[in-house]
């Protein structure tokens, strides 16, 4: 019987919560013997309302700080995911989108590489502080 599923999209931001989403996709992918690409999204720089002459200059540099910084978390957390695939012997890429809404690259990156599979964790939040 062939796979249900033979290329399988997990996206991941890094918490503990999608930890858990990345575990148990692997151990799908596994018993599947499916490839798996990972996904990890840097939402756009947040724009505000910023005054004065050096506004600019201030925005530029905070601008450069969050790309670089969000560059970096991104290959941590995907080198991380790539180890774990390793160690189960899955098959495994990863892709960094920068400067998207994180459903957008998600389901364009699913598409782009063919996925038939989307996985993710929840966002975590219940009862009250659910908005």
């Amino acid at each position: 019987m062939a796979a249900i599923y033979k290329h399988i999209l997990i996206a991941t931001d890094g918490s503990e919560l999608a930890g858990k989403g990345v575990a148990h996709s692997l151990e799908l992918a596994r018993g599947l013997s499916a490839t798996v690409t990972f996904v990890t999204v840097s939402e756009p720089f947040p724009t505000l309302a910023w005054g004065g002459a050096m506004a600019g200059y201030v925005v530029a540099d905070e601008l450069t700080n969050y790309e670089e910084s969000a560059r970096k978390y991104s290959r941590e957390v995907l080198e991380k995911c790539k180890a774990e695939a390793d160690k189960l012997g899955v098959r495994a890429k990863s892709v960094h989108i920068e400067n998207k809404a994180p459903a957008e690259a998600i389901l364009d990156t699913a598409r782009a590489q063919a996925c038939d599979l989307i996985v993710m964790a929840s966002h975590g939040r219940r009862g009250l502080g659910r908005p």
